[in-house]
């Protein structure tokens, strides 16, 4: 099925690598100006770069997202290039495990800030031009971990339990301007976070995903782009656990 996109712009958190980088690639491809986000001014740039030379379109901001300050901003400069961001997809993110008796407090604020409060300062900076306008789409990249729980994460899967709740407080509070809201909770995904796993580990993984493999950053990437499209406009308050049926 062709998906139906307009001349929108997007802009993807985390969009250096793995799961955003795909985002960003598959939504460009589709036609969709992307604007592409991390900390890391190279990473997000060749992910700019490359799909520029493509035939897509797409800029770099390198911004700390866990950087209420910073967040603030990129969003002015944005909005005043741009006047509007049609759909935001927050997915930066990163991991510090530890058990919970050893997890130090930076351990603990960095993860949140990282994958949680960063949400929150984006979509606060930008959904305002999407009331306006009367159309948004806001996707945030949650977590298996998020509904299941891990242990040695207590700081990620509060993070992620965090940005469902967050998520169906926005499909509620943005309903009425035609803003949609939805979660994609990924499981064990391919990238650079789940190859610092020894392979006991990978074993021992897929021994508890019903599909006995680690899903792949075109995975979400897929969903992503159907809830940012013109098609999936009904579809707002969701958390869609793209896990292998870990979570079932």
């Amino acid at each position: 099925m062709k998906l139906t996109h307009q001349a929108r712009i997007a802009l993807v958190t985390g969009a250096g690598r793995g799961i955003g980088k795909a985002i960003a690639e598959l939504l460009a491809a589709d036609g969709l100006t992307v604007l592409c986000v991390s900390k890391n001014p190279e990473s997000c740039g060749a992910v700019a770069d490359a799909i520029t030379a493509s035939g897509g379109k797409a800029q770099a901001y390198p911004v700390d997202v866990a950087n209420a300050e910073a967040v603030a901003q990129a969003c002015s400069t944005i909005l005043a290039q741009h006047e509007t961001v049609d759909i935001l997809i927050n997915n930066a993110g990163i991991t510090k495990d530890n058990l919970l008796i050893r997890m130090s407090d930076e351990e603990w604020h960095d993860v949140i800030a990282t994958n949680l409060s960063s949400a929150f300062y984006w979509t606060r900076g930008l959904v305002r031009p999407m009331t306006r306008k009367r159309w948004g789409r806001i996707i945030n990249i949650g977590s298996v971990v998020g509904r299941i729980g891990n242990s040695g994460q207590a700081n990620y899967a509060a993070a992620k339990a965090g940005m469902h709740g967050f998520t169906m407080s926005l499909a509620r509070e943005f309903a009425s301007r035609n803003i949609t809201a939805n979660t994609i909770a990924p499981g064990f995904i391919t990238t650079d976070m789940t190859e610092k796993l020894n392979e006991e580990q990978k074993s021992a993984i897929k021994k508890v995903v019903p599909l006995q493999r680690f899903g792949t950053t075109a995975d979400i990437a897929s969903l992503a782009n159907y809830l940012a499209s013109e098609d999936a406009g009904y579809v707002t308050g969701q958390v869609f656990s793209v896990d292998g049926g870990m979570a079932m």
